[in-house]
């Protein structure tokens, strides 16, 4: 009889195809993968290590399930990921309930961990994250019309902020011909919209090609038979050149939905951030985007209360978010976090001035979301349908609203099925929440 294994994945996207990496190999060795943390022998889970709030939800998770063990309701707890390699020296110490610990260079080792818990051995896995394969079979945890595509791991941006590169080693592409194979499978196997990540898609390529290459990938995508969408995140503008642009144009399946992560606009904080580019370079790729392709839409995330951020220097944030009237957009308090260079300033500013700062931003995007979701009432929109909500409703998803951060478009017709395209006239809306009717039951 198999063993079973459940597994939790916290974080980003990129996580979660680590996730789906480790479920495979667990799957190729024969484990049986159970949806409730109950019904296994050894849970796993995928941590989050980026900021304190991703480590509270990591710890909060792993003691639950350490409390299943407690009962003797499962044998063995295993923990990999960003949380595990930040804390390598003395997370198994600190936390004595975990039986097993993966580090991000040993997601492969997953079945030898697991084995050796089984066993009522346990022990660390801890292989350099710089050297690691980061390819492989996935077990899908998303719904099959939709699917992440990881084209790149580890960072080189060394942002002042930000730990990543020190969790996820230096930044490396793979190869074209093996994201191709894996984008086929995928189609073959129901995606109709394929969701682009890395910590920076914008570089591919440049480290094995010796230029950005991601137009070109871009180009070999859009020809896949089944692949309907094609989604990008996490897009730099510095690194944003004409070829890139007029290749996301041409190509109608290229959504016109730009993530940019731009964390802030005033050239004193970019700089001391270690961002690249400036506040002007920033405007005019937005504005440069907005002219060529006019349906764009924008997502990005701010940083507010970075060490030393004065007033104007925030204001200057605002004034910007007020006037280029970015569609989609979340606010962060800085987070000041250990290893990270910023952390040693001495200039930190108190957290009731972040929280002020971040709160006159939500108010302002509240009122930028809803002045767009009222110009479009009257338009037809394509909307990818995902299911039903936990209340029972209806939904979907236009190219404007990416998986689990944008908003989503309600409507009520049986007749369409989750994972089918159709055509959506909107009646009404409150904010990003789109309500509307289908004009065509049809696939879109």
């Amino acid at each position: 009889m198999a063993h079973k294994v459940f597994l939790i994945s916290l974080g980003c996207a990129k996580n979660l195809v680590n996730s789906e990496q480790m479920l495979a190999i667990l799957d190729k060795e024969g484990y049986e993968i159970v949806q409730r943390p109950e019904d296994c022998d050894v849970a796993i889970v995928n941590t989050c290590g980026f900021i304190d709030s991703a480590k509270s939800e990591a710890i909060e998770v792993i003691l639950k399930l350490a409390g299943l063990k407690q009962e003797g309701i499962i044998k063995g707890l295993v923990v990999a990921g960003c949380l595990t390699e930040r804390y390598k020296e003395e997370f198994l110490k600190e936390l004595p309930e975990v039986d097993a610990a993966l580090g991000t260079g040993s997601y492969n080792d997953i079945a030898e961990a697991v084995g050796a818990v089984l066993k009522g051995k346990g022990g660390e896995w801890y292989k350099s994250s710089a050297t690691c394969d980061f390819s492989g079979d996935r077990y899908l945890l998303t719904p099959s019309y939709y699917a992440y595509l990881r084209i790149a791991e580890g960072c080189d941006n060394r942002c002042s902020y930000c730990v990543i590169p020190y969790l996820r080693g230096p930044y490396r592409s793979r190869t074209m011909e093996s994201l191709l194979e894996e984008a086929r499978k995928l189609a073959a196997n129901g995606c109709k919209e394929l969701l682009v990540v890395a910590q920076d898609i914008t570089r591919y390529g440049i480290d094995l090609y010796g230029e950005r290459t991601l137009y070109k990938l871009l180009e070999e995508l859009c020809k896949i038979e089944g692949i309907e969408w094609i989604r990008l995140h996490y897009m730099y503008p510095d690194e944003i050149d004409d070829r890139l642009l007029e290749t996301i144009r041409d190509n109608d399946k290229i959504l016109k939905y730009f993530d940019l992560p731009l964390q802030h606009v005033n050239n004193k904080v970019l700089k001391e951030m270690n961002r690249r580019g400036s506040g002007q370079l920033i405007r005019e790729r937005i504005s440069k985007i907005r002219e060529m392709m006019p349906e764009s839409v924008f997502r990005t995330s701010m940083i507010v209360g970075f060490p030393g951020e004065t007033w104007e220097e925030y204001q200057e944030l605002y004034d910007f978010l007020e006037e280029y009237k970015l569609e989609r957009a979340g606010f962060f308090c800085y987070s000041q976090e250990e290893g990270a260079p910023s952390a040693e300033r001495e200039d930190q500013i108190p957290e009731e001035v972040k929280e002020e700062r971040r709160n006159r931003l939500f108010v302002l995007q509240e009122r930028v979301m809803d002045e767009f979701s009222a110009q479009l009432i009257g338009r037809k929109l394509k909307i990818l349908c995902c299911g039903y909500d936990e209340s029972g409703r209806q939904y979907g998803r236009s190219y404007m609203d990416s998986v689990d951060v944008d908003g989503v478009v309600y409507f009520d017709d049986e007749s369409v099925e989750e994972g089918e395209f159709v055509m959506v006239e909107i009646v009404d809306a409150v904010a990003s929440e789109l309500y509307g009717e289908v004009v065509s039951s049809q696939e879109a």
